[in-house]
């Protein structure tokens, strides 16, 4: 199947298509050369989009892994394998840059990627921006690393010292996430959305309906759709949360849950 009948059976439009068309070329790119290739840094829902494709494709996942620069990052590159380069072997074409500054400021995570858009750097060459005190550690690509430290002196207001450091210095801020546990009817969407956002659950409906909600990145209107323990589940304006514990039934005949709610 060509790369346009493949996207056009996954019914895709607009900035998804123009994403997983650039996905397919680099997977293609690796392939007919027998070198790596690597798309630009990919949010959580483009991932999500991307492996859909690729299982479509009948490209295995061994062909490809996911780097972000460091365990655990939100937004990641595929880099896609010749037979002859083993995962662990490959090397991904990410630096680390620390962008200093004077702790009595405070610059935003949004300071940072304003000034970076400002500064005509495209968001997927930048992965994730993380900000600490007197600091800001940023993923980017190869192609954009020189430019940032010769260019890049301010976010804002804030003057910025930019440097090179190594992956294993970088400043990574601990997730905050709120423990919740509770009793559901049922592992329905509906009905542990509306534990983890804090709706009624006819509330919790009409929004998953609405197209608003999303199972592990991808788009879900099905209320009825049964979770099970890892799934994670977001929404625009309500946050994210993770069903992390699935328990027994109480005396009632409710499940007990353990979510973790992002804060």
């Amino acid at each position: 199947m060509d790369k346009g009948a493949l996207l056009d059976r996954l019914g895709l439009s607009g900035e998804e298509r123009l994403v997983l068309a650039k996905v397919l070329d680099k997977a293609g790119q690796a392939e007919s050369r027998n070198v790596p290739a690597s798309t630009d840094f990919l949010s959580p829902q483009q991932r999500a989009w991307a492996q859909d494709c690729l299982r479509l494709a009948g490209i295995p996942e061994s062909a490809c892994a996911l780097r972000g620069g460091y365990e655990g990052a939100e937004r990641q590159i595929l880099l896609f394998l010749p037979d002859w380069l083993e995962p662990e072997c490959a090397e991904a074409p990410i630096r680390c840059l620390r962008a200093a500054f004077r702790e009595e400021e405070k610059p935003s995570h949004r300071d940072f990627l304003g000034s970076l858009m400002g500064m005509g750097v495209a968001r997927e060459k930048v992965g994730d921006i993380l900000v600490s005190p007197g600091s800001a550690d940023l993923l980017v690509l190869d192609s954009v690393a020189d430019f940032l430290l010769q260019s890049w002196t301010s976010a804002g207001r804030t003057r910025l010292s930019v440097s090179a450091i190594e992956p294993e210095n970088l400043h990574i801020p601990v997730v905050q996430r709120k423990e919740v546990r509770d009793t559901v009817s049922s592992l329905r969407l509906d009905a542990v959305a509306a534990s983890g956002f804090r709706l009624a659950r006819g509330k919790a409906a009409a929004l998953i309906e609405s197209g608003k909600v999303q199972l592990n990145w991808r788009e879900c209107v099905k209320p009825d759709k049964l979770l099970e323990a890892g799934d994670v589940v977001s929404a625009r304006g309500f946050g994210k949360f993770e069903l992390s514990e699935v328990g027994g039934l109480t005396r009632k005949g409710r499940i007990s849950i353990v979510l973790q709610v992002y804060v």
